[in-house]
């Protein structure tokens, strides 16, 4: 999901990114006016675009503050053109209940559509008070031609669509609240996700007879729901399964007596990127690759101890994965070796983390495929 997005800043220490899908609806609004109206006028187009990414822009501000407000974390939001992907702090995603807090989750989900509803409000008041001119009633309601008309309008849309009971829309988030009331959260998000799937499909082919917008919206609320589908697989997979499943147990480790050079010679001959460092038996602290290459080329040749970082945590065999990712990503850390009985019997790495995870996922896909079949 972030791979096919760019970064757009922080805004309350949230990280805003928009999604590829909005450059794909740039042209395409860019080739249908062309097509109607000349090159001259396809310039309007971009304004349009502008009108309906600064709509989803402030829905999705509207869900990071109330989200702030009642507790909840979130890391990041990817904008699509109907509305956004919230990504949830990773350490609350993972373990919250969400059957205990659906009426939060409600709240949440419904402050998009109330702050789109507001500005259509709002800017229709003074349009119609300043601009009485302007019709607002007049077809079509969002058009590059009616650019006025169109800021009421496609706030209205993005208000009526993520109503819409169908995931992720903000009223398939608010079924997906009502149904964790009586299921867990991963059968929740599935059911809503399906009946969102539902809804795109039936988008799509509606409008490939009456409406090209339509199979637009159908196309983007799909892609959205397959965004969403990876990751409760991904989640589902993280609390499901123990360090041992993953470790990896044969691996090399090093000594702070080690100097860089041999230790960079052990590193070329490892698939390892990150190292423990042991004294005595005693593990003592943790470094990687790219710190023993910086240490050479900035310093010369040194010894281990005096590059290695003495912050690191561990973890037993039986830990799930949930618990090892929440450890690697609240402080940044790269590696988590596992004990049992302060002995060190494997490692973690982020990388083979996220190799495993990925191979897990496809292994349960498939075997849920086979009972199907």
């Amino acid at each position: 999901m972030r791979s096919w997005s760019i970064p757009a800043g922080r805004v309350f220490g949230v990280e805003f990114r928009i999604h590829l899908t909005f450059l794909f609806l740039l042209a395409f609004v860019w080739m249908t006016e062309s097509a109607t109206h000349g090159q001259a006028d396809a310039g309007r187009g971009l304004a349009l675009v502008g009108i309906i990414f600064g709509a989803v822009l402030l829905h999705e501000l509207a869900h990071a503050l109330i989200a702030r407000r009642s507790g909840v974390p979130v890391k990041s939001i990817i904008l699509l053109p109907i509305g956004g992907i919230t990504m949830l702090d990773d350490s609350r995603a993972l373990t919250d209940n969400l059957g205990a807090h659906w009426k939060r989750d409600i709240r949440i989900a419904i402050a998009g559509p109330i702050t789109n509803i507001l500005l259509a409000v709002v800017s229709g008041s003074i349009i119609a008070a300043l601009l009485p001119s302007i019709p607002l009633w007049e077809w079509p309601f969002l058009g590059s031609n009616h650019l006025f008309r169109s800021i009421v309008w496609a706030n209205l849309y993005i208000a009526g669509f993520n109503l819409l009971p169908a995931y992720p829309m903000d009223g398939g988030r608010v079924l997906r609240a009502l149904f964790s009331r009586n299921m867990d959260t991963v059968r929740a998000t599935r059911r809503a996700i399906l009946i969102g799937q539902t809804f795109a499909v039936v988008f799509i082919l509606v409008g490939l007879r009456w409406n090209i917008w339509l199979t637009m919206v159908g196309f983007f609320l799909f892609l959205a729901a397959q965004l969403e589908e990876r990751s409760v697989v991904f989640q589902s997979v993280l609390e499901t399964v123990h360090m041992d499943d993953i470790m990896l147990t044969d691996f090399a480790t090093l000594s702070p007596a080690d100097t860089l050079e041999d230790a960079l010679d052990k590193a070329v001959h490892s698939l390892q990127d990150d190292f423990p460092v042991i004294r005595g038996g005693d593990m003592v602290g943790v470094v990687s690759r790219q710190n023993i290459l910086q240490a050479l080329r900035s310093e010369g040749n040194g010894y281990v101890q005096s590059v290695m970082s003495r912050m690191f945590e561990v973890a037993n065999r039986r830990e799930s994965l949930a618990s090892a990712f929440r450890k690697l990503t609240a402080r940044n850390l790269s590696i988590i070796p596992v004990v049992e009985e302060e002995r060190l019997v494997g490692i973690v790495t982020l990388q083979n983390l996220m190799h495993s995870i990925s191979l897990l996922a496809e292994s349960r896909k498939l075997r849920r495929q086979a009972l199907n079949s």
